[in-house]
């Protein structure tokens, strides 16, 4: 219930700043002193009757009640800026601890019992705290949105108000304008609230709002939402990030400093995802990477780097993840659940080096759905750089893939959590762009795609090691996913040789022909196949095309309109069929349709 008492964090004398700062610092001084008595005297109250802790997992049997949705950001860029983007980190910190949160029936919900204290320590940055009648700099300040929305909510839900405290001074655009807000001050001013049915919590950040939702186990309660009168305070006085009082102490000329950057979260390079950075990266932007590649000789990560304000590499996780790959089997269940736990300790190392002025990210979409569900993603825009479909789409083509061919030991031998899909699926939603150069999955998002040109290698000149050069070449490897099922039954009828590299990951997989083997399979080739049902890597396809090569390639490899490029759909053994036979005859025999300039580059 509130008080008539307003809280000591608002009942310090205000400084005058023409006093001197001894005594201003004196003053802080006592103030803290008595806070801290009264800290104790909360801590003993609730050693003796200590408010319960939520649990997590049970919202699923809970159905929406009520939602409070509040602006995360209400000034413009300017001073102020860079404050509000303290309070929306701090706010992103304190929503993943309460998120997720359910109490049983008369269960009282303690707002500092769960966020716990607000430091540097615990990763909170300066936000916005009213004090002494001025919005002054604080750690973990803004948490005051949360607390307000958390009380709203329980006002709309008509739930029983054990603690509350109002704010004395209104911030514009807070829900104190309404009479609806919280004030919390670390650890005696609290926000407590019980619901006789029990209850849950849904706690959200998007690109722009803070979401909170109460959830209910049965039948709706009476809502509530009147305010016991709302009392008419006056507006903060002034800002530390914009006031001219030097001789204050809580005079903050830094803050007026300009914020905002753009922090790239990327893993394994591509040529046209680092010249697309490299194009679009400002002065002061970071980098993160597991490797530096450039540096340290490794292909893989060689990111271009110049330009960036930082580099930050996760070495121990690059090394982690080698070890476990020369470990593990190339093909299996085991290596893919080891996959996702290695790209999930990347996301969270990541996330961890994030701050409150990184508030764009470029992000690679396999460590997308665990930073969405770490809330990293939260109070920031943010675009994905995209070379598969997403998990829900692609495990539905592989299902397709395993109803068509039963027999192959691959096809079904893993499947993703259900729930990675379905952060994948919301954060694909909240993406600002989607970055590719894949025409398959540009074709999926709209406007909202960035459809970058595939880069070709320019290889060297074709050595014919056959005669003709008239054998198809699979480039492999031999497995479900690749689409070997559907090339040895459109080769049946083909009297062409059939080169295939790479290796045979499907377990001893019979061609029902003669193979041929090649120390160069592209110059031995009159044309290239790749009926890939999932396209998971274009590159030696793109370096066929460099040196010539003509390819036939599902639409799943992405290709799109490349000059000698023939594209089918994945499983369609007719048309793969029809185009090899096209394509490998002698060229003067060929439909004017199946001649491909391929030597023309995008």
């Amino acid at each position: 219930m509130s008080g008539k008492k307003r809280p000591l964090a608002e009942r310090m004398p205000v400084v005058d700043p023409e006093r001197s700062k001894a005594r201003q610092l004196a003053s802080r001084a006592w103030f803290e002193l008595r806070a801290s008595r009264l800290r104790a005297v909360r801590a003993v109250r609730d050693l003796r009757s200590p408010p319960p802790r939520g649990r997590r997992g049970a919202l699923k049997e809970m159905r929406p009640l009520v939602v409070s949705r509040t602006p995360l950001w209400t000034v413009e860029p300017g001073p102020e800026r860079r404050l509000e983007a303290g309070k929306v980190h701090n706010l992103r910190i304190a929503a993943r601890r309460l998120d997720d949160l359910s109490f049983g029936p008369g269960e009282v919900f303690s707002f500092w019992r769960h966020v716990g204290r607000p430091s540097r320590w615990a990763g909170y940055a300066l936000g916005r705290e009213v004090r002494e009648g001025c919005l002054v700099p604080s750690v973990g300040g803004g948490l005051c949105q949360l607390s307000n929305a958390l009380y709203d909510a329980a006002l709309q839900a008509g739930f029983e108000i054990v603690e509350r405290h109002a704010h004395s001074v209104v911030v514009p655009g807070s829900l104190a304008e309404r009479g609806r807000d919280a004030t919390v001050f670390w650890s005696y001013v609290d926000l407590r609230f019980r619901a006789p049915a029990g209850f849950g919590l849904r706690v959200k950040l998007d690109a722009t709002h803070l979401e909170v939702e109460l959830l209910a186990p049965g039948a709706p309660l009476v809502k509530g939402g009147d305010v016991e009168g709302v009392v008419e305070r006056t507006g903060p006085t002034g800002s530390c990030a914009s006031c001219a009082r030097t001789s204050c102490v809580s005079n903050a000329p830094s803050l007026a400093r300009p914020i905002g950057r753009t922090a790239y979260l990327l893993d394994g390079v591509s040529p046209e995802i680092d010249a697309w950075v490299s194009a679009e990266r400002g002065r002061g932007d970071v980098l993160l990477v597991p490797l530096d590649g450039a540096r340290w000789g490794r292909a893989r990560y060689a990111w271009t780097t110049e330009g960036f304000g930082a580099v930050t590499q996760a070495w121990p996780l690059a090394i982690w993840r080698a070890a476990e790959s020369r470990r593990l089997a190339a093909q299996g269940a085991a290596r893919q659940r080891a996959q996702l736990a290695s790209d999930e300790r990347l996301a969270a190392w990541m996330a961890a080096r994030l701050g409150p002025e990184d508030l764009h990210l470029v992000v690679h979409q396999h460590l997308l759905p665990f930073l969405w569900r770490a809330g990293a993603l939260g109070g920031r825009t943010f675009d994905v750089v995209m070379k598969r479909l997403p998990l829900r789409a692609l495990q539905a083509r592989l299902d397709a893939a395993a109803r068509r061919h039963p027999e192959s030991p691959t096809l079904a031998d893993f499947r993703a959590p259900p729930r990675l899909a379905d952060d994948e699926e919301a954060a694909l939603r909240a993406a600002r762009r989607v970055i590719t150069p894949h025409a398959e999955l540009a074709s999926l998002f709209g406007q909202r795609a960035v459809k970058l040109p595939w880069r070709l290698p320019r290889g060297a000149a074709r050595r014919r090691a056959m005669p003709d050069g008239d054998a198809v070449v699979f480039l492999g490897p031999v497995v479900g996913r690749e689409g070997c099922y559907d090339l040895r039954a459109a080769m049946r009828d083909v009297d062409r040789p059939l080169v295939v590299a790479g290796r045979d990951l499907e377990g001893g997989f019979d061609w029902q022909r003669v193979v041929r083997a090649s120390a160069d399979p592209i110059s031995d080739a009159a044309l290239i196949v790749a009926p890939s049902w999932i396209g998971a890597n274009p590159r030696p396809l793109l370096r066929a095309l460099g040196r010539g090569v003509p390819v036939i390639a599902s639409r799943a490899c992405g290709l799109g309109a490349l000059a000698g490029v023939t594209e089918i759909d994945a499983g369609d053994v007719a048309a793969l069929q029809s185009s090899i036979s096209s394509l490998s005859s002698p060229r003067s025999e060929r439909p004017a349709s199946a001649r491909t300039s391929s030597g023309e580059r995008p």
